[in-house]
Parts: structure tokens; sequence; C-alpha cells
């Protein structure tokens, strides 16, 4: 379960201690809920109601796991409690309405107290990128936490039966459903996806997208795109399938008529993205538009889930860029 601090209680434990002892375990945990539930604000809330649960609730930690572990029980609990309230189930064409990006500087972040502290949050590319997540959200809620819990963090059966409060056998049921979901709903070249940061035919890609992009260039983009490109726009509903399909959506939607364009480039969920700004003449200065987040397979983009402008603050991208 990693490295943590073994304490034998907290019950002394005055609040601004406890907190301290807390916030190092804070982005581990938010990324675990952002995996649970798919967006980055209920992740958020999700953090806050678990280091809120274990400060009412921490004279029950006796100190027979680590901090670590009883805070992961914690905010899966209140992740499961979430999804049971308010959580639709996914669109019928597949899409995931309430998907949220996550910026890959977050991810990068060491954890609060030094290198003392557990190890800085290594999130591997594969259990981050949005298609892994939107194929998470299909499951249910409980096959979906053993499986995070198993196959992303490496617990053991019986410490995730002992967190679920279930049998070994029911967990093991559960991550065999929850791994027959995940074939079902991940793309088959899964195991073959290129576009890590220092892949340079996937950097030229990119770079032919935004610039196509910028001149609205419908033939140029196109020709960047696999067959059976997929293209979605949370939360807006509709996913579109095929390159034919895609591209005479974008025409529909008037992207010929476009002008006046300026990019900037960002990592998002580990996979490039493209900030677009469009000039607005009474602020003087380019406005934010829209962000696509790129997956690229072989040299072809196979996946674009653009979100608007209201996710500019999350990840820190400029407000506008000036003239």
């Amino acid at each position: 379960m990693g490295a943590d601090t073994r304490l034998d209680g907290l019950g002394e434990v005055d609040e601004p201690a406890f907190a301290g002892l807390a916030e190092r375990h804070r982005r581990e945990l938010h990324v675990h809920c952002y995996r649970m539930l798919g967006s980055f604000e209920d992740a958020e809330d999700t953090v806050q109601e678990t280091f809120l649960r274990a400060w009412r609730r921490r004279e029950t930690f006796g100190g027979r796991s680590t901090l670590r572990a009883w805070l992961y029980r914690i905010a899966t609990n209140a992740c499961l409690d979430l999804l049971a309230k308010r959580r639709p189930e996914p669109a019928t064409g597949g899409e995931v309405p309430w998907l949220q990006p996550y910026p890959d500087r977050l991810l990068d972040e060491p954890p609060a107290g030094g290198a003392d502290e557990p190890e800085a949050v290594a999130v591997a590319r594969e259990t981050i990128e949005l298609a892994y997540l939107v194929a998470v959200q299909h499951l249910a809620p409980r096959p979906r936490a053993v499986l995070i819990l198993r196959d992303v963090l490496g617990w053991p059966a019986k410490d995730v039966a002992d967190l679920l409060g279930d049998s070994v056998n029911s967990v093991n049921s559960a991550l065999q459903r929850a791994r027959a979901g995940m074939r079902e709903h991940l793309p088959a070249e899964r195991q073959d996806w290129t576009g890590g940061e220092q892949d340079a035919g996937t950097r030229e890609v990119v770079r032919r997208y935004t610039d196509a992009s910028v001149a609205t260039d419908v033939e140029a983009l196109a020709a960047l795109l696999r067959e059976d490109v997929r293209f979605s726009m949370p939360p807006t509903p509709g996913l579109h399938v095929g390159r034919d399909t895609v591209v005479n959506g974008w025409v529909d939607d008037g992207f010929e008529g476009m002008e006046h364009l300026r990019t900037v480039l960002t990592r998002v969920n580990r996979q490039p993205a493209v900030a677009f700004y469009q000039w607005r003449k009474p602020e003087g200065a380019y406005l934010p538009l829209t962000i696509d987040v790129l997956r690229v397979t072989g040299g072809a983009i196979t996946e674009i889930t653009t979100f608007h402008a209201d996710r500019f603050p999350q990840l820190a991208l400029p407000e506008r860029l000036p003239e």
C-alpha cells in the first residue's frame, strides 16, 4: 500500500497537527477520487469530505493500518456514497457528460511535507487517460472501486475486502466482472497506444492539427483523423464516431467560418491538448474558446475530447492572450 508513517492513534492529535498529517496525502487521494468519479470538481469535494470524516472519526484510528490506508478507506466510501446518491449512468451512446480534464502539472505534484514523505504521485498514463476514465465510469460503483484498488493501486484482495466489508471471494468476482467491462469499453488497440511526451511523431501530429485548426483547413484536419475517430464534447450530449461524421459535424457547426484563432499547447490526463482562443474586438484580446484533448495512435488522431472554456482556470491556462 506504499510507505507511510504508522501511528498508534489520533485521539490526542490537535486539528492543525491532524491537518498536516492528512494534507501530505491530498493529491493522491484526489487522483483516486477522480478515477472513481470522473469529475475533477467532485473529486475536490470528496477529498474535503474525506478529511472532515477522518477528523470526526479520528478516535477510531487505532494504528492497525497506516494513516494512508485509513484515508483511502474513508475516501473510497465517500465516493461510493456520492455515486449512490446522485450519479447517473453513462449516456446510451457511451459518452460521460460529467467527465472533466485533469492537468498534468497536478499529476506530477510532489506530496506536502518534503522528501521524507510518501513518494511523489507518479500517475501512470494508462490509468488516467480520458478513454480509461470513460471506461471506468461504465462500471457499477463497487466493481469500479475493486478494479481501482486492486489493479491501479495494487492492494491485496484481503485489504480490499476489509475496506468494502466483503469477502475475498466477492472481491475477486467483482474484479473479474470489472476487467470484462473494461475490455468492452476500452479501445481495441489499448496496449499499443502512443503519445508519450518524447514521441516526436505525436508532437508532429499535434503541430499539424494545431496549424490546420487555426487555418480552419477542414481537408488538412480530416487527413489527420483515423477512419474510426471518436469525438465528444462533455457535458454536451453525443458521441460522434467516424471521420466523415466528425468532420461533417464540425462543418455543420460553422467551423469553416471561424476566424482569428490562437492556441496554447498543454497536457491533460497525460495526453497532448490544444487550448484555443478567439479574438474578441470589444475586449481587445483573445479569449478562451475550447480545449481539445487528443489521443494519437500510429500517427493518426483516434480520439478528440473537447472541453468548454470554463475548464481553462482549472488547467491554469491564461485568461486571455494579448493582441
